[in-house]
């Protein structure tokens, strides 16, 4: 019995389409080609991503706070800038993916595909004609916030306590706006309860929740109610499922945890509205230690890398899940958004 699982394993991370909808990627390889590093995806994940069998990855244009809000604009394309030179350095290997045909040339050719979106507007400021700029740049996705607030809306908190009511500026329903009819990925993770019903009202395309999980097995305001849920599913969007420990549960998070999610998802949206987004942060973290052998404090990714999303396969095939779910899950639903808004 063991040895058949384990061949359905392997028939999934090698033959299935897999997307990770959130990785902090561009945050990494700036930091690290300012230290003088070079091939950073191909040197430092791609082994990983291999191992996964990962084929498209959408990395976040993430901008720290000490850079905010002078600097947002400057960083970001910082970001993007060190991505071109991984492009220059190894795109035999790595692909820029911003419309269909590039996704389609990346499933077919074995590279792995990358996909920019921002987490966080801070880098357009309150500039909607930014906005044109960065997608002229190659970035396809729209995350509104990450937890703070910005000249769009405010985003959600970690805790389990009621969040600001202030929902979507003019300027962030100018963006929503705009986004859709560029051909960009709305993606509502780390925005609050009211900016996330003012997106509803306003959206004509499938909305996403690229990294977020479910508020009725773990309670922080980060993740999303059944009525959240339901609502982006009616969209015809996807939620992934997000592995940091914090977002999991409050207690003793694991893959079981995780899966666990999976399972909530399944009855409230359906299976058609599951989608992975690890979020995974380990390695960022480690590599950016200026001790790399001290223990990790807070949070942790429940599934160590992509290398090991395996485990969650096997969990979820135990769980009684079957081969044409798994493939939903682990990429045809993000494809099919995609597909759907992407120009």
């Amino acid at each position: 019995m063991q040895g058949i699982i384990w061949e359905r394993i392997k028939n999934i991370h090698e033959n299935f389409t897999i997307v990770d909808a959130h990785l902090d990627l561009l945050f990494d390889i700036e930091k690290k080609r300012k230290m003088g590093q070079k091939k950073v995806i191909e040197a430092g994940y791609l082994p990983e991503f291999k191992e996964g069998g990962v084929n498209i990855i959408v990395s976040s244009i993430y901008i720290e706070d000490d850079y905010l809000p002078e600097l947002a604009l400057r960083k970001a394309l910082d970001q993007i800038s060190a991505f071109y030179s991984e492009l220059d350095e190894s795109g035999d290997k790595i692909m820029f993916v911003k419309n269909l045909s590039d996704m389609a040339e990346a499933l077919t050719t074995g590279g792995i595909g990358i996909l920019l979106s921002f987490e966080g507007v801070e880098p357009l400021i309150n500039d909607i004609n930014l906005l044109r700029i960065f997608y002229e740049l190659g970035v396809r996705g729209v995350g509104l916030t990450w937890s703070r607030r910005n000249y769009a809306a405010d985003g959600c908190s970690f805790a389990r306590v009621k969040d600001k009511e202030n929902g979507l500026t003019e300027f962030g329903e100018q963006v929503v706006k705009q986004a859709e009819e560029l051909g960009m990925v709305i993606d509502v993770s780390h925005l609050n309860e009211t900016g996330f019903w003012d997106v509803m009202e306003i959206t004509t395309q499938p909305v996403i929740a690229s990294h977020s999980n479910c508020r009725a097995i773990n309670g922080i305001m980060r993740n999303l109610t059944d009525d959240q849920i339901k609502a982006l599913a009616k969209t015809g969007g996807v939620i992934g499922i997000n592995a940091a420990s914090v977002i999991v549960a409050e207690n003793n998070a694991d893959v079981k945890a995780l899966a666990d999610h999976v399972d909530h998802l399944r009855e409230i949206a359906g299976i058609e509205h599951i989608g992975l987004g690890f979020d995974f942060c380990d390695q960022i973290f480690r590599d950016q230690s200026q001790n790399k052998d001290k223990k990790q404090d807070g949070p942790y990714d429940v599934i160590k890398g992509h290398r090991n999303i395996y485990r969650l396969t096997e969990e979820l095939i135990m769980r009684g899940y079957t081969d044409d779910e798994l493939r939903l899950i682990y990429g045809e639903n993000f494809l099919r958004v995609y597909k759907s808004v992407l120009k």
